[in-house]
């Protein structure tokens, strides 16, 4: 079998994401025939070579899974989180799965979580645009002039915001669609206009939509999802 990178067969496994598996690597805690490996570019092959993490034998999943989770509020996404509760705890399944991009402990809503590199990758790299939609409420009536400079684009952590689709639901709510997501991005744009978000929830990810799935609950998505994702 070709030689895999160590972070890919991380993820391909349903241990975690490319990306945090490199910081696993980077933090001494995989080991591959024993050894433990820091280096990055360093790849392994998948039918001979033993993968541990934190001592634990890895190997990779035959089964895809996909999920939609209603994240509550309190919950870090993330596999591990010494000392938090975590969104994988939520999903009681015998295959390792990770969360496809970001909720903050505060918001709430859809999570999804899969074992599918693929989708991870497609999901979560901003290059390919898909589109979340989210529930927000501010702690003072919003002017429709801050609604505006919210969805044209505000400089925000050394660059400026792609433009938004914002629809006012009341004085202190409004629904907010977006192309990208950056770290607490949204309270930080409400922050800048001079306002606090007091609720968030994600309604939409891509074409996977939240509906009435109560907080703290998930469900395998249908098919006709899945195929709008893998399309």
């Amino acid at each position: 079998m070709p030689l895999v990178r160590l972070q890919k067969y991380l993820s391909a496994a349903g241990v975690c994401s490319r990306r945090k598996g490199e910081e696993l690597i980077v933090a001494g805690k995989v080991a591959v025939n024993g050894e433990v490996i820091v280096e990055l570019g360093t790849k392994i092959d998948p039918d001979q070579d033993r993968v541990e993490v934190d001592g634990k034998a890895i190997k990779p999943s035959n089964t895809l899974v996909y999920i939609a989770l209603n994240k509550p509020k309190d919950y870090v996404t993330s596999c591990s989180h010494p000392g938090q509760k975590v969104v994988v705890d939520l999903v009681d399944i015998s295959e390792r799965i990770y969360p496809v991009g970001r909720l903050d402990k505060d918001s709430t809503g859809l999570l999804l979580l899969t074992n599918d590199g693929r989708i991870h990758h497609r999901l979560s790299h901003p290059s390919f645009d898909h589109e979340k939609e989210y529930d927000v409420t501010v702690a003072r009536p919003i002017p429709d002039g801050a609604l505006k400079k919210m969805s044209d684009g505000l400089p925000l952590m050394g660059t400026k915001t792609r433009p938004a689709r914002i629809t006012r639901i009341s004085p202190r709510r409004f629904r907010m669609v977006l192309q990208e997501g950056k770290n607490r991005q949204i309270r930080r744009m409400v922050r800048k206009v001079g306002n606090e978000v007091t609720r968030l929830q994600r309604k939409r990810f891509a074409s996977i939509k939240l509906g009435n799935l109560p907080p703290g609950k998930w469900r395998y998505l249908k098919e006709s999802e899945k195929k709008s994702l893998l399309s």
